[in-house]
């Protein structure tokens, strides 16, 4: 692994627990090399990361290092295999994990969440975390969509870097709490995006 890549992931795990997007150990992120991905350590510290912390293992099957990689390895591989994505980032952002809680799609009212979202699917699984359902279900959803999030547990963004699914994940957590502050204020919320011609194309 290049210094340049390790030094991606160390600042963009900095970035999300120093953002409130991970707890201590939560979360995990990999970048795909070809038929190799390179993945968070399974309980690794994000905002710590060194370098035996990021592990390489297979794109198509489990190697030595498999007790290593994250547990959610299993749904980082479906992701690839089935889309274009070349870096993913999961996280446990908490004004998304409770929007989550309560709608199954997240509709973002402000203007920076409505351009880079418009909205944001919910799915709902049995058991979350690094699961073959889970496997089986969100390589559909970001076939179409950038961003999903899975009830309860967190979102998985997917970009052609760590920081584009970074972004993303910052954007949809900002979004989440500006939804939920203005929706506690219990009175109608004001439309202003319908006069903006480009509104229905973002």
């Amino acid at each position: 692994m290049s210094g340049d890549l390790l030094e991606q992931f160390r600042r963009i795990g900095r970035d999300l627990f120093v953002a409130g997007l991970v707890s201590s150990h939560g979360g995990n992120m990999s970048v795909r090399q070809g038929d190799r991905i390179l993945i968070t350590r399974r309980g690794s510290m994000l905002a710590q990361l060194e370098e035996r912390d990021v592990i390489d293992i297979g794109l198509e099957e489990n190697d030595a290092n498999v007790t290593l990689a994250s547990t959610e390895i299993v749904v980082h591989r479906a992701i690839y295999q089935a889309t274009s994505a070349l870096a993913i980032v999961h996280t446990h952002p908490p004004y998304a994990i409770a929007q989550s809680l309560v709608k199954d799609e997240i509709v973002p009212v402000d203007s920076e969440g409505s351009y880079l979202l418009h909205k944001v699917p919910v799915v709902a699984a049995q058991l979350t975390a690094g699961s073959t359902e889970v496997a089986e279900l969100l390589p559909t959803w970001l076939k179409e969509y950038d961003l999903v999030m899975l009830r309860g547990h967190g979102p998985f963004a997917i970009g052609h870097l760590l920081e584009e699914a970074y972004q993303l994940t910052s954007v949809l957590e900002m979004a989440c709490r500006i939804l939920t502050v203005a929706e506690g204020m219990g009175a109608e919320l004001k439309e202003y995006r319908k006069g903006s011609e480009q509104y229905e194309s973002w």
